[in-house]
């Protein structure tokens, strides 16, 4: 059964994170970025965030039932992605990833306008089993996501710090390389962004293999999401493995995150996007 879409209330987040990225331009030409205008600016994160995470809500869990697509899924993820950024700018000298998270965000907020997605389930808005899982699994890809944004920046950092990229001397994008973390610090953080997303994946995918029938409501199929699922756990699992054994870092780290984030989406996003959009059904 297709869901109508949203109301107007569906752009708001899109027009806020718009204005966000006006704003960031515009501050980048007038220089540095004064205290005032940087609280001002997490305040106006922030308040975005809850706007955004309102209407992920009541689009996702609606009376209906539970409504959901590749399009709301990588709504969500956008979403987690800067709420976790937005918490670590705090701590962090990561603001020259701000403007990236925005955009992700930006252009994620536009497509469940596009496609509303489908009523998944009935009955899952009122299961807390299910509602636990759900959230586990947004937050998890959601962290993971933004490390594969993170691997993303530092090999185009790399590459700049090894001439491997044409960088006009003094432009906006030299600035902007400058203006991030040294590459330790970028590596640092990366794998702090793995642990944790890597630890409730494994919640994620070991609750949803042990308590499939539960959850929803049919027995574990091992269909090409679940492949998927546990190539990308898999895949996370050896790095991290290979990083406390062998202390894996550098060029060989990044192709490892953005491999086993491209499994994570095929089977998150993938799945959904395949029935959705090219074979046309839920």
């Amino acid at each position: 059964m297709d869901i109508l879409g949203y109301s107007s209330y569906g752009y708001l987040p899109c027009a806020l994170y718009l204005l966000l990225l006006l704003f960031l331009s515009f501050r980048a030409k007038a220089g540095v970025e004064s205290p005032t205008s940087s609280a001002l600016i997490q305040a106006a994160i922030f308040g975005t965030l809850v706007i955004h995470g309102i209407q992920l809500h009541d689009s996702v869990f609606t009376p209906s039932g539970f409504v959901f697509g590749f399009a709301q899924d990588l709504s969500l993820i956008a979403w987690v992605g800067l709420a976790f950024y937005w918490f670590q700018s705090w701590f962090l000298p990561i603001s020259s990833l701000r403007w990236v998270a925005i955009l992700f965000a930006f252009i994620c907020t536009i497509l469940p306008n596009l496609f509303p997605g489908t009523l998944i389930s009935p009955k899952a808005v009122s299961d807390p089993w299910f509602k636990g899982h759900f959230i586990v699994a947004t937050i998890s890809v959601g962290l993971l996501s933004l490390a594969a944004m993170h691997a993303m920046l530092m090999s185009i950092q790399d590459r700049a710090l090894h001439r491997q990229l044409a960088i006009v001397p003094n432009s906006r994008a030299a600035h902007w390389l400058e203006d991030l973390p040294p590459l330790m610090t970028m590596e640092s953080l990366l794998f702090n962004l793995l642990y944790v997303g890597f630890a409730l994946l494994s919640l994620t995918v070991f609750s949803g293999l042990l308590f499939s029938q539960t959850l929803f409501g049919k027995p574990l199929v091992f269909d090409h999401k679940t492949i998927f699922a546990l190539l990308s756990w898999f895949l996370f699992a050896g790095l991290l493995i290979a990083r406390w054994r062998v202390g894996l870092r550098g060029r060989a780290a990044i192709r490892w995150v953005l491999s086993a984030y491209t499994a994570l989406l095929l089977a998150y996003v993938g799945s959904r996007f395949v029935l959705e959009v090219i074979l046309q059904r839920a």
